[in-house]
């Protein structure tokens, strides 16, 4: 038995149409469809369905956040599976897996999650944390998808962000105790793993299941603004971090990144408006 939770609003409201293909990807076998938004208690919803049923999340990297989230502390015994529903499943990307390829299982990748901690607020996370222009793109998204359903170009609204829009901050970044400061800040992200931004490879380096559980914190600062904007298009095949003299990137288990002004920061997508600082742990500091 197939348990399919969909989340009807990924994909620009087209969550339900996305999970229904897979009636021919998993032609022959029993498939329930349910909404995530009906599930209120997920320890309840996996005691009822027991543990031989197996379950395809479909969605995209918010979505995958959310059920991360909810069955962090509960010791699933079923399969998981993910179906790419979203707009840009950098989950998928950092995978290198194509969301035609159907379901994979992703048990492996809901364990040992790092977690961020902004205003007290403790939240797991599954591809990273943006904070920048990032944040900036999330929030203007936001925005639009409030009056419009047509897909959102990011890298036009990044492009409007680094030619005026977004101001640079000044930050202080914080690795394992050892604190750094840095000048007119573009981005200052921590990566879980590569991808985030619909398909900027942010962290070329970072590798999601790296034995030490180590984090990635990218720092983009202290350029003019047409060289920023010349080299910004490299993140997206992760060529930004020969650019040693403006992007630097750090590896440790606590990240501390504090602006001088607050701005929009993403979880996984999900924007978090008017931050001032976030610290993001490893997983190993919590055993």
């Amino acid at each position: 038995m197939y348990y399919v939770l969909y989340n009807p609003k990924a994909g620009s409201n087209t969550g339900e149409a996305t999970a229904k293909k897979l009636d021919a990807i998993l032609k022959g076998e029993e498939i329930k469809y349910q909404s995530v938004l009906e599930i209120k208690d997920y320890a309840k919803f996996f005691s009822e369905i027991g543990t031989e049923s197996k379950v395809v999340l479909v969605g995209g990297d918010g979505s995958l956040c959310h059920f991360a989230n909810d069955i962090h502390d509960l010791a699933v015994k079923n399969d998981i599976f993910f179906y790419a529903g979203g707009t840009g499943n950098d989950f998928l990307n950092d995978l290198e897996v194509k969301s035609d390829n159907g379901p994979i299982q992703i048990n492996k990748y809901l364990v040992d999650l790092p977690h961020v901690i902004i205003n007290g607020e403790k939240t797991y996370f599954v591809n990273g944390i943006g904070y920048g222009i990032d944040g900036y793109c999330c929030e203007v998204a936001d925005q639009i998808h409030a009056t419009s359903d047509k897909p959102v170009n990011y890298t036009a609204i990044a492009i409007k962000g680094l030619l005026g829009k977004f101001k640079p901050r000044n930050a202080t970044v914080t690795v394992d105790g050892k604190t750094q400061s840095f000048k007119k800040v573009w981005l200052a992200p921590t990566m879980n793993g590569r991808y985030y931004g619909g398909g900027m490879n942010c962290a070329p380096g970072q590798d999601r299941l790296n034995k030490d559980r180590k984090l990635s914190c990218v720092v983009m600062h202290n350029a003019l603004k047409l060289y920023t904007l010349m080299v910004f298009p490299s993140i997206f095949k992760g060529e930004h971090i020969k650019h040693t003299k403006m992007v630097h990137v750090f590896e440790g288990y606590d990240i501390k990144v504090e602006f001088d002004k607050p701005c929009a920061l993403q979880i996984d997508g999900e924007t978090v408006l008017n931050v001032k600082s976030y610290e993001a742990r490893s997983c190993k500091l919590e055993k």
